[in-house]
């Protein structure tokens, strides 16, 4: 039995977890307010401060120093990669310690997991970060040469559910293709060729169907006509393209429940734009259809959006001809961080050099 200890920093609060081989047996939520936030300019200054929590919680309970194997963490926007867990090293912790793609709170994943190895003397993982790039050169050209297609998207949940279908199917990941889609708060719809995303729209970005929170891709010359008409600053449009775009921009909540009480209501509008994600969602899948030429083993539904049933019935009635419909609802991120440590630690896998 291996213990792997699993920390996954996001931007109101610190998880943390122990899971002996694939089993949880302590997890923790830790909030952090606005307040105790904004005493520090850079997230990376937060290191320290969450270390220290997660420190005290583990002298708390008491947690051995010779019981843990592993210690992983989510992974950050470092420079693209390949899917896989890799160790954390040098020129991993330089490159979360500067955000060579930008700062945010799961930065602090690798560093705080480094950390805590080096004290107990076992190694140090992350685990399929956003910025996993599996794309071939056709999915790269974008329309004109100044904009590239990239590849940032929920990675950790798709390739974790990804693996999960396979195995229903007894088979390996790595001999299946999946369209798989993870459904929250962004939408991201990959075509998985044989353990390689090999395309899938920039869930972050601005490209696919919208979502709760976030635009997808919009008309272009009007998006050019608005950008330049001064009603916006540049950092008020990315918000109002990922954060206040989708539902929340037609509707005021990202929350399909309350979307719902609206059509129970009797809010057509509400009626309408529900079924539109899902028609946009339905849409995209198709487009990964072609991608993978029609040799498509399952189509993979998951993330927050399908725990709703009748969400998931209105794409699987414009999808199911393309293949199988399995659903995996939620996007436990501590488990796939666990089992990409628990697939090194069991010789199942290599652990890859971040260069």
């Amino acid at each position: 039995m291996y213990r792997i200890f699993v920390i996954n920093p996001g931007s109101t609060s610190t998880k943390i977890a122990i899971f002996d081989d694939d089993s949880c047996v302590f997890d923790i939520n830790i909030p952090h307010s606005p307040d105790e936030l904004s005493k520090f300019p850079k997230i990376i200054n937060q290191f320290q401060w969450r270390y220290d929590i997660i420190k005290s919680i583990i002298d708390k309970r008491g947690v051995p120093s010779n019981s843990i194997n592993a210690f992983v963490g989510r992974g950050g926007l470092l420079n693209p990669i390949k899917g896989g867990t890799y160790n954390v090293g040098k020129k991993m912790l330089e490159d979360l310690q500067k955000g060579v793609q930008g700062e945010h709170a799961s930065n602090l994943g690798g560093i705080i997991a480094y950390e805590f190895a080096r004290d107990y003397d076992v190694p140090a993982f992350i685990v399929d970060p956003v910025v996993v790039d599996e794309f071939e050169d056709v999915a790269r050209i974008s329309g004109i040469p100044d904009l590239e297609r990239r590849s940032i998207f929920h990675a950790l949940n798709q390739k974790q559910v990804a693996r999960l279908a396979a195995n229903k199917l007894k088979k390996r990941y790595e001999e299946v293709n999946f369209i798989v889609t993870h459904m929250g708060g962004g939408i991201s719809i990959g075509a998985h060729r044989k353990g390689q995303v090999i395309d899938v729209n920039n869930a972050l970005n601005g490209e696919g169907p919208f979502s709760p929170e976030r635009s997808g891709t919009l008309p272009v010359w009007d998006l050019v006509e608005l950008t330049l008409s001064g009603k916006y600053t540049k950092n008020e449009l990315k918000k109002r393209l990922t954060g206040k775009g989708g539902l929340v921009a037609y509707l005021g909540t990202n929350n399909l429940k309350i979307v719902k009480e609206m059509i129970d209501k009797g809010n057509k509008r509400a009626k309408l734009l529900y079924e539109t994600m899902a028609y946009q969602i339905s849409k995209e899948i198709g487009a990964c259809a072609s991608v993978l030429c029609g040799d498509v083993q399952a189509v993979v539904l998951s993330g927050g959006l399908a725990y709703d049933e009748f969400f998931i019935e209105l794409i699987r009635k414009r999808v199911n001809f393309i293949a199988k419909i399995m659903v995996f609802p939620g996007g436990d991120e501590m488990i796939a961080l666990a089992m990409g440590a628990l697939r090194v630690l069991r010789g199942e896998e290599k652990a890859k050099e971040y260069k």
